[in-house]
């Protein structure tokens, strides 16, 4: 007996080792939503250090927040070391031109974002500007006496005392805060003090865009009509005599301007110029505009036609941008003369946030693949070879994590569609698993090759580690293929891209991969809308999870905070041209629908308010759809805090495994 005892406690702690070890190579949401972003990388001018920040999840008994952080390493990556703390964040780090000092912004104090300077030979960070509002983008003059700040006008006394005595009715678009063009002396007058200097008084409000001239006497900078999103086609870009205040119109067109950067020699400015008129999918070309006035250079178009430039070479022949270029990130350069781009790297790692350091000869950039959390990398300008330089995620969980592809298929009317594969953990050639099909936002958005085991929604680790297959598609309508793709969904919404997306689940069925009788559907914004419209239009899928879901075109153009958008794709208004607003709207097919589907939506979302997923709750409940709603108070467009996040990626685990079964078991 004593022996049975014994065999039956030996097999009892080698079956519980067993579980532990399969728990502890099984993804959770848990660990997603604490993986670490890096960004803002920033050279010193002798390019021998670089700061950047660092973003983590702080989640306690009474606290959910991301918390970033600065951080200082040497440009080889041999030193790493953080340099800022406390509960608040500090962002944006940005080197004086001397390299002594670090400019950081920080919410330190009343939970107000204000700008702070650091000396990097010791000392604490010593608050430059004491707002009652928040600054926003800021930069150094080039010699290094000034810093030029962005910040939106405050209430008035008055409009305090009414908000104070609840009398605070207000009228919509009316009273509208601007933001203002500041500049500060780095040191204090004889009074001990440093007074803003407001360069900007005009009724437009300065966008984030601005550059110092090198001489240090103008500062250029667009501006659009006002902060809401809808007024981005507005924009034009004026400069301002930093001394005398004066500001003078420099580009204004009906095309959007943006983005204007000056020539190391001063004489010509760089700007991003839309199409005109301008369309929300977006596309644009860097023209050249010389100072003293004229017509423009304009540039050869960019694969993807949407540079995010970076800044120019220091003999001011040629520009650096990048841009998406299908599931990668490209970084290129411009020859201004020859007006020929040329590509950097070639591979599809993902890149982000580059920056260029004065002399141009290093960039620094955050990079990172499907199996590779983001990281700080740089590289001599001349010949790319990145260099890691932060170790933020070196304690992220080292378990396997599902391998993606890329992948490519014939859509029904032939255009070649591409996408991303995720296969489970361990799997083998052959075996037919659950497939969750994947739909990005935008419609302009794009499916990128970035690591799946961040943050977000969708647990994209969780699940493969759970035994699904993830297909991430880029149908018509999304950037990273060029104009032309990325406007083929116009005025088709639900139609072509809906092929696109069904044709793609077809292929990994007919791979051997996707088990037909397993599938589910989820997607955020318009992955929500195609989630809402694919479950009125088929009920192949088992299972669908709509985030944040555009359900009615109509309602949702008269409430959320871009009015023009949708007649932008639609040609016209709801009351212009009703057959097709109600022809391309779930809810107006929503009728007969059948398939269990989970709705998440921020509380707070003014992009998709939150009554869009109402209506579609609410009519699939009429109809007896198993159908959950789940609201995330607070939270925009996407969840923002970590337990929100991890309340979405939770709830749409719960649904897909209780509709589409224990996938993992069905991979022993």
């Amino acid at each position: 007996m004593k022996f049975f005892v014994s065999k039956t406690f030996v097999f009892l702690s080698i079956a519980l080792s067993f579980v532990a070890v399969q728990a502890q190579q099984t993804w959770m949401p848990q660990m997603q939503v604490k993986t670490k972003t890096v960004g803002a990388p920033q050279i010193s001018p002798d390019g021998k250090r670089v700061a950047y920040t660092v973003n983590e999840a702080v989640m306690t008994a009474d606290k959910s927040e991301f918390v970033t952080q600065i951080w200082l390493a040497n440009g080889d990556g041999s030193s790493n070391f953080q340099i800022t703390h406390g509960e608040k964040s500090s962002t944006t780090p940005k080197w004086s031109p001397d390299g002594n000092w670090l400019a950081f912004t920080s919410n330190r104090k009343d939970n107000k974002n204000n700008l702070y300077l650091l000396r990097l030979n010791g000392g604490e960070a010593e608050p430059l500007t004491d707002l009652k509002g928040n600054v926003a983008n800021f930069d150094w003059s080039p010699d290094g006496k000034q810093i030029a700040y962005t910040t939106s006008d405050l209430k008035t006394d008055e409009e305090e005392k009414n908000d104070k005595g609840k009398n605070d009715f207000r009228w919509v678009d009316e009273n509208v805060k601007m933001s203002r063009l500041y500049v500060v002396s780095v040191t204090k007058d004889a009074q001990g003090k440093r007074e803003p200097r407001r360069l900007t008084a005009e009724n437009y409000n300065v966008g984030g865009d601005f550059d110092w001239s090198p001489d240090g006497k103008t500062i250029v900078f667009s501006h659009s009509r006002s902060p809401v999103a809808n007024d981005w086609t507005t924009s034009d870009v004026s400069m301002v005599d930093v001394t005398a205040g004066q500001v003078t119109p420099f580009v204004k067109t009906l095309a959007a301007e943006n983005s204007p950067r000056f020539s190391p020699d001063g004489k010509s400015i760089a700007v991003l110029v839309s199409d005109n008129p301008p369309r929300w999918a977006q596309s644009g070309l860097l023209n050249i505009f010389s100072v003293t006035g004229g017509a423009p250079k304009i540039l050869a178009a960019s694969y993807d036609g949407q540079p995010n430039v970076a800044g120019w070479s220091p003999d001011g022949k040629r520009i650096y941008f990048s841009e998406a270029k299908g599931t990668g990130t490209r970084i290129y350069t411009v020859d201004v003369a020859a007006n020929k781009i040329n590509e950097i790297n070639e591979t599809d790692e993902v890149i982000g946030s580059t920056s260029i350091n004065r002399a141009g000869t290093i960039m620094a950039f955050v990079k990172q693949n499907s199996e590779t959390p983001p990281e700080v990398f740089v590289s001599n300008v001349g010949k790319f070879a990145p260099v890691q330089i932060s170790r933020a995620n070196t304690e992220a969980p080292k378990m396997p994590i599902g391998k993606t592809e890329v992948v490519r298929w014939k859509s029904k009317d032939g255009r070649e569609i591409e996408g991303l594969l995720t296969y489970p953990v361990g799997y083998q050639t052959g075996r037919r698993v659950p497939l969750l099909l994947n739909i990005h936002g935008g419609p302009a958005g794009v499916f990128q090759q970035t690591y799946i085991g961040g943050r977000g929604s969708y647990p994209i680790a969780v699940f493969a580690s759970r035994g699904y297959a993830i297909l991430r598609p880029n149908p018509r309508g999304s950037s990273g293929y060029g104009t032309e793709f990325r406007r083929a969904n116009i005025k088709g919404w639900g139609m072509g891209d809906y092929e696109d997306l069904m044709t793609g689940v077809d292929r990994v069925i007919e791979m051997g991969v996707a088990d037909p009788e397993r599938l589910g559907v989820m997607g955020w914004s318009y992955g929500g809308f195609m989630t809402s419209w694919i479950v009125t239009q088929t009920k192949r899928f088992k299972a669908a999870s709509a985030g944040a879901p555009v359900t009615n075109l109509m309602s949702f153009n008269g409430t959320a905070d871009i009015p023009s958008f949708v007649p932008d794709y639609f040609g016209g208004q709801a009351w212009e041209n009703t057959e097709i607003y109600q022809k391309h709207s779930p809810m107006f097919n929503v009728k007969g629908v059948t398939t269990p589907t989970l709705i998440q939506h921020g509380e707070a979302d003014v992009r998709v308010p939150i009554s869009q997923g109402y209506e579609f709750y609410n009519a699939l409940k009429a109809q007896n759809v198993p159908v959950r709603m789940i609201v995330l108070p607070r939270q925009p467009h996407g969840p923002n805090e970590p337990k929100m996040q991890l309340a979405a990626m939770q709830s749409n685990l719960d649904w897909f495994e209780k509709y589409l079964g224990d996938a993992s078991s069905a991979q022993k």
